[in-house]
């Protein structure tokens, strides 16, 4: 499967399937089809796995696709942002902020990922609940503004605001911590808490947090930005 991801503000992942190729996303999220491609409308895995992505923000069905002949289908981006792409081995997983999942390869597979520290899941920005995401296959997500990846090394840390982190290997770790010193928790302008993203493992941040707000308010509600 060939694809581009073309546009500026509003993105959109153009992919060329081959014959017999199949792909899947969220209900709704197709734009546009060219060629002999049939929609089906499926639970992705029965009703553990439907609870998952709704309690990770998506829907509880998925919309499927496949070519009976050479063709294109495209997914835009919901909101202004990003569309990233993510090339998964055969168990290889990340973990991915709520309501990212674009659509994907079939074969990938979505599932719900809790937060293990109360603190990261009340103070992160990310809130409870991610979404884990396993290969085999290629998945795209949608993210606020511009993407930012680092590959992190055992042990070393990135710092950042809360709510920018988009996506992280599943080998990474996610903490907070508070800010140090009362003059920068009042008069810094960064907040009282921040986000800390441990290696090994690539990161990818977001540049802004548009519809991140809703997520830490709900943390256990399926938010759709």
């Amino acid at each position: 499967m060939k694809y581009s991801i073309e546009g500026d503000t509003l993105p959109v992942v153009i992919c060329e399937l081959e014959q017999g190729e199949v792909m899947v996303s969220e209900n709704g999220d197709r734009s546009w089809m060219l060629g002999d491609i049939v929609t089906e409308t499926t639970t992705g895995g029965g009703a553990k796995k439907m609870l998952g992505r709704m309690f990770s923000g998506e829907s509880m069905f998925l919309s499927r696709y496949k070519a009976n002949s050479a063709g294109k289908i495209a997914f835009a981006s919901s909101f202004p942002g990003s569309i990233v792409a993510k090339e998964l081995g055969a168990g290889e997983s990340i973990v991915a902020q709520k309501s990212a999942f674009l659509a994907a390869t079939e074969g990938v597979e979505l599932s719900v990922f809790f937060q293990k520290k109360v603190s990261s899941g009340l103070f992160g920005g990310e809130g409870f609940v991610m979404q884990k995401i396993t290969g085999p296959g290629t998945v795209f997500l949608e993210i606020d503004g511009s993407a930012i990846g680092y590959d992190l090394s055992p042990g070393e840390r990135l710092v950042c605001d809360t709510g920018l982190v988009a996506m992280m290997d599943e080998s990474c770790s996610l903490d907070t911590q508070t800010v140090k010193g009362i003059k920068n928790m009042v008069f810094g302008g960064e907040g009282l808490f921040d986000t800390v993203v441990t290696g090994p493992g690539h990161v990818v941040l977001q540049t802004t947090t548009v519809g991140n707000f809703a997520a830490m308010l709900h943390p256990f509600m399926p938010v759709k930005k």
